[in-house]
């Protein structure tokens, strides 16, 4: 990349970079916001092949897959790399065409691509297949020997998943369960969520302790809120009343005094 941003002027260059930088800081956590510094870098820098990748990914992340396989199209056109096929068949996949992706699968190009870019259009082939009701055909194409291999390779767990999946799909639960945990052994990044659909084949249920935490402590300040509420009540005085009320008598009394001297007087 730094390579192609040496065609800028140095201040444009140093601009771009930033803009990728930042692309490629928020593309996992805040994908809308990578998006938004793919359009700044994109106008600045249209005829850089990493921008037009970078691109691409910000809209595929974002679900804008017509953008993304455009941006994808250039990228390829200038660079000539056939790297970037698999994810383009995916971007066909996200626009409700798998045939086009299942195609794509077949097509010379794949054969140019290194391990990791086969394994990927692999799961790509098979998401397609399972988008056009071929949950079977989907199994069968994940077969292969990536997924057979023992050793671990950074695809391996998304390939064990995936093919857990399809089995779970089909029907064959107790293969499925056997897959998800072979994925759980070899996921050391974190990329599946195995764990949770081996939890939920064995029916195990997962509770929120800082949920239930929290429901505790409102619970209590409701409780203590009540107590205090009810001990201020029992605590208010009550002799200004009685005493209002004994008064009144002796107002009365004096009221009737007061009419018997003027009797008198009279």
């Amino acid at each position: 990349m730094r390579q192609e941003l040496m065609s800028l002027p140095k201040g444009l260059a140093e601009e771009v970079a930033r803009n990728l930088v930042m692309v490629a800081n928020l593309l996992d956590e805040d994908p809308e916001q990578a998006y938004a510094y793919s359009r700044i870098a994109l106008r600045l820098a249209s005829r850089v092949a990493a921008v037009r990748e970078a691109a691409g990914f910000a809209s595929y992340a974002t679900a804008k897959y017509s953008e993304a396989l455009a941006e994808f199209r250039a990228a390829r056109r200038m660079t000539g790399s056939v790297e970037l096929w698999p994810v383009m068949a995916d971007c066909e996949r996200g626009m409700g065409r798998p045939e086009r992706a299942l195609a794509m699968a077949g097509e010379p190009e794949v054969n140019k691509l290194d391990k990791a870019g086969q394994v990927e259009m692999r799961l790509v082939a098979a998401g397609a297949r399972k988008d056009m009701g071929q949950a079977e055909a989907a199994v069968v194409t994940l077969q292969s020997p990536e997924l057979a291999s023992s050793s671990v390779q950074p695809w391996t767990a998304r390939l064990r998943y995936a093919y857990a999946d399809a089995l779970l799909e089909v029907g064959r639960e107790s293969e499925a369960r056997e897959w998800f945990a072979k994925a759980l052994e070899a996921d050391q990044g974190g990329q599946t969520d195995a764990s949770d659909r081996l939890a939920e084949l064995d029916g195990v249920e997962f509770t929120d302790a800082l949920a239930e935490s929290e429901g505790d402590e409102v619970a209590s300040g409701e409780e203590s809120g009540a107590s205090e509420a009810s001990e201020a009540s029992a605590e208010e005085p009550v002799e200004p009343q009685q005493t209002a009320e004994a008064e009144k008598p002796v107002q009365a009394e004096e009221s009737a005094d007061s009419g018997k001297a003027g009797d008198d007087n009279r």
